[in-house]
């Protein structure tokens, strides 16, 4: 077995260390000094992954959120120096293209007044909020939905 082919079954010798597929990467580990300081720094950092605990979320979270996400939908849109500002300051270079062929850099029919734009983040939270309001609403229609009046209820006799 090659060094290469080793490195590419070391995962699965860390995850199932007694198949019988891995006996042949275990020969190579002991023959190598390579292959098996790179197995033990696997090792090592499952080891530090397994230690690691998800920390517990703020009791408030989702009331932060709510709140935040209606501050940002409340903002008025940036007007045209903001955009300028933010133009230059994270500009990748591919917007000076036009400007070297010829073109304007300045963009002048943006500066219009556009409807403001909300990100993708806060409208798939406004979904989410109005399939969960839909939900609860189901869910109150189901449980009035119970008999009122057991009367009617009988069964037919034969």
């Amino acid at each position: 077995m090659n060094c290469q082919h080793c490195q590419s079954v070391l995962p699965d010798l860390l995850l199932d260390p007694g198949a019988s597929s891995n006996t042949a990467a275990r020969a190579h580990l002991a023959s190598c000094a390579a292959c098996n300081e790179e197995f033990k720094s696997l090792e090592a950092t499952f080891a530090l992954l397994d230690t690691w605990r998800v920390p517990e979320p703020s009791p408030y979270f989702d009331q932060k959120l709510a709140v935040r996400l209606r501050e940002e939908q409340s903002l008025a849109p940036a007007g045209w120096f903001e955009r300028l500002k933010s133009r230059f300051l994270f500009n990748t270079g591919r917007q000076l293209r036009p400007a070297l062929a010829g073109g304007t850099f300045a963009d002048l029919a943006t500066f219009s007044h556009p409807h403001p734009e909300t990100s993708a983040t806060v409208q798939d939270l406004q979904i989410l909020d109005k399939n969960d309001q839909a939900l609860e609403t189901m869910d109150k229609l189901l449980q009035d939905d119970g008999p009122a009046d057991d009367s009617s209820a009988t069964l037919p006799s034969s």
